[in-house]
């Protein structure tokens, strides 16, 4: 498979103005990469209450949620320096994790099925991550109960660090850490997304 083939097709194509032809081959090419582990990541856009997220996988699982303030384009630029750049956007592969995030963002959905690829992060950062998946629904813990779960009650300020560079925001849900005194607390989509997120699973 062409390297420089992958990266023509690359961004998602719209059949009113480039043809259902071009629309076809980026399908196919996407399949034909999948089959022969040619590509490093898909990614997809999807709307949501807290703005466009981008959704990013490796064949692991899914690797990046990044908030528009982010910045897509960085973002999938640092994946392909970080990962690899063999990137294709790829609508289908996302069905599932879209459904499950408008679920979520309904009230109807308490925990992700979907696998996640937490390679991004490394030592300490990630047993914060993995202790964050085990934080019930519509529960909080402080950065200060986080860091004694995580091994190291003294790490408070680190795990700040894990919840701000945090790959996959909202599915490993570091908006249900908040401070002792029961302020919010900073968060990567902005305070007023962290509160949206909270209110949400209060309310369900």
């Amino acid at each position: 498979m062409s390297d420089n083939l992958i990266h023509a097709l690359s961004s998602p194509t719209d059949s009113d103005t480039v043809g259902a032809d071009v629309t076809v081959l980026h399908a196919r090419l996407v399949e034909s990469a999948s089959a022969t582990n040619s590509l490093d990541l898909t990614y997809r856009v999807v709307d949501s209450p807290v703005g466009r997220l981008l959704l990013a996988a490796t064949e692991v699982g899914l690797t990046r949620i990044a908030f528009e303030s982010e910045g897509h384009d960085a973002v999938l630029g640092s994946l392909a320096t970080r990962i690899g750049p063999r990137i294709l956007h790829d609508d289908k592969r996302f069905d599932e994790i879209a459904r499950e995030l408008d679920d979520y963002f309904d009230g109807h959905r308490h925990t992700f099925d979907i696998p996640v690829d937490l390679r991004l992060s490394r030592g300490f950062r990630l047993e914060v991550l993995r202790h964050l998946r085990d934080i019930p629904f519509g529960r909080t813990e402080s950065y200060a109960q986080v860091a004694a779960s995580a091994g190291n009650a003294k790490a408070v300020r680190a795990v700040g660090s894990a919840c701000a560079t945090n790959p996959i925001p909202i599915v490993v849900p570091c908006h249900r850490v908040v401070r002792s005194d029961g302020g919010l607390g900073g968060y990567l989509g902005g305070t007023a997304a962290k509160r949206l997120l909270l209110d949400i699973e209060s309310a369900a």
